[in-house]
């Protein structure tokens, strides 16, 4: 069982600058078909500061384009929630592959997802005083993020739900940007998923964020500050993964608990890994790459010496391995699964990993990069 800093569920161009990709253009705006609502929501990518979001700290996400979810919405007589032909399986050829479905799956699909998202958006629409209109809908879902990846794909699911209902009862302007992300999170916890902020800042927001949890202002504000920073800031970035990521942290972490006992060790390490992320915004700034491949680095050894292997998996241990042996900086990208990884020397050390991911058996792909996803609605919608 991996640490809590982010949930289970889960080409090759880059997005630079301002420039709109055909996913970021989706994403933002929708499909909208006879009163149809459809929204895309990328994974995201921890870069710096994970698991630190859990502890009042700092961290630096990303949008990833790689994968994603999609969320529609279609008026309706009813208020439906559609099962997914895959991810909801509920018939089987046999109780072998009933079985083998679960070890490979899990029980849950993304249907309790929507119906919670629901739930938590009624509750806060009901508690702010947000009027409804009247009418139906039906939900339903797709997504191609892997899953036991550490990308998000439970957080994205609910990101992409919420926005429909934002555009469903046209009240994207009557609730605040920077609460969004809380939303989705207490949409999670509803079905006993313990995580932080940090992956739904990054998909509520899209491009590059920058984010800062400090307790003071988390108590005063219920929520962190987030500074989005230029995507072209960003060298070019991969992500490893494995096919199969069954075997990878089977061990239940204490950390949390010592965290919340003052366990000095680990508090020191959690504001270590913290301070990560200011320095990675300077890094990314003066666009000083080999600092950031260290920091990168460090993040993961900080994550290794407070949680250990056990919790880690050996599989996750293995493809940070793998990317160290071509001199390649890696961290994973939330709590494991898949992991992000730099080549400072440039395309010849990228040839090298991509040869040494074959070799081990991982698959390889170019991080495409998101921009910003907030729309002209949503600007009204934030803080100033």
């Amino acid at each position: 069982m991996r640490e809590p800093d982010d949930d289970d569920d889960g080409c090759c161009h880059r997005a630079r600058g301002r420039k709109r990709t055909k996913v970021a253009a989706v994403a933002e705006m929708g499909a909208q078909e006879e009163g149809t609502i459809e929204h895309k929501v990328c994974a995201r990518v921890g870069l710096l500061g994970n698991p630190s979001d859990v502890y009042f700290g700092r961290t630096i996400s990303f949008s990833l384009g790689n994968f994603w979810a999609s969320v529609r919405l279609e008026p309706s007589e009813d208020l439906v929630i559609r099962p997914h032909p895959i991810h909801d399986l509920v018939s089987f050829t046999s109780i072998h592959h009933l079985v083998h479905r679960l070890q490979s799956e899990g029980y849950y699909g993304g249907v309790r997802l929507l119906m919670a998202i629901c739930k938590v958006f009624y509750k806060h629409c009901t508690d702010n005083n947000i009027k409804l209109k009247e009418g139906n809908f039906t939900l339903s879902y797709d997504t191609n993020i892997p899953r036991q990846t550490g990308l998000s794909g439970s957080s994205a699911i609910v990101c992409a739900a919420l926005n429909c209902l934002l555009d469903f009862y046209g009240i994207r302007h009557l609730v605040k940007v920077e609460i969004r992300p809380g939303l989705i999170l207490s949409a999670e916890k509803e079905l006993g998923i313990v995580a932080g902020l940090q992956d739904r800042v990054a998909q509520v927001y899209g491009g590059l964020v920058y984010m800062d949890f400090s307790k003071e202002y988390m108590d005063k504000s219920g929520h962190g500050m987030y500074t989005p920073m230029d995507i072209s800031l960003l060298p070019p970035l991969h992500l490893i993964y494995a096919e199969n990521p069954s075997d990878s942290g089977k061990v239940h972490s204490t950390v949390r608990q010592r965290w919340l006992e003052g366990d000095k060790f680990i508090i020191s390490l959690m504001e270590e890994v913290a301070r990560l992320a200011v320095e990675g915004r300077k890094a990314l700034l003066e666009k000083n790459y080999i600092k950031l491949a260290d920091l990168m680095n460090r993040n993961f050894e900080l994550r290794r010496q407070m949680f250990g292997d056990d919790v880690l998996g050996s599989l996750n241990i293995q493809m940070i391995e793998v990317a160290r042996s071509v001199g390649a900086a890696s961290k994973f990208t939330g709590s494991g699964g898949a992991v992000v990884a730099f080549c400072p020397d440039g395309p010849d050390q990228a040839k090298l990993l991509e040869e040494a991911c074959k070799k081990a058996g991982f698959i390889l792909q170019q991080a495409i990069v998101v921009p910003p996803v907030l729309n002209d609605e949503d600007m009204k919608a934030l803080s100033s």
